[in-house]
């Protein structure tokens, strides 16, 4: 199902941003027939970011391709794909959240802690084709799968912020932690 700017899934913001791009869009769940994208995606992310190599692009596209086949379906992967009202098919950029079990823990809401104890939402794979970048679609994405959030019914959601990406997660309310990540040989 498309859904347009209209929806109210859109904060005001986006939408009017939006508008004077002259430049709607449409945003639907991502489903099997668009894998090849998913996984192209997650792979250009990982290019742009870290700089891979060719044969761990193909590598990255591949083993993509293969978890996003069994994920999609099973709802442990969700994703949304934007693409201009002018030219649908047209894949200007998307985001993903993988659903996953995580142990109770707690939660800091403005200053209130509280005990969390459903599914965890990681986003990833924000995601937008170079011709699109610049235009607000990153955060319209960011709204579909905050939206999604809810509707799933996950309580936590957390993600991997790059450094040109953290001043819109920041903005849509996401606040730094004190994640660290192990770099030694497992």
């Amino acid at each position: 199902m498309a859904e347009s700017v209209g929806n109210g899934l859109t904060s005001d913001r986006s939408r009017a941003h939006l508008q004077r791009m002259n430049v709607p869009f449409l945003v639907r769940r991502a489903t099997l027939a668009d894998v090849s994208t998913l996984a192209r995606h997650r792979a250009e992310m990982f290019r742009d970011i870290h700089g891979i190599a060719d044969d761990q692009y193909d590598a990255m596209t591949e083993a993509s391709r293969r978890y996003f086949e069994s994920a999609l379906p099973e709802g442990e992967y969700l994703a949304w794909l934007a693409e201009p009202e002018s030219s649908p098919g047209t894949i200007a950029g998307g985001a993903g959240m993988q659903v996953r079990r995580a142990l109770p823990g707690i939660s800091r809401r403005p200053g209130i802690p509280e005990v969390t104890t459903g599914p965890q939402g990681l986003v990833l794979n924000v995601f937008t084709e170079r011709a699109w970048r610049r235009r607000g679609l990153a955060r319209l994405l960011m709204e579909h799968v905050i939206a999604g959030a809810r509707m799933t019914g996950v309580t936590t959601l957390v993600l991997h912020a790059s450094a040109e990406g953290r001043p819109l997660y920041e903005a849509l309310g996401f606040s730094p932690t004190n994640e660290m990540r192990y770099a030694g040989e497992l």
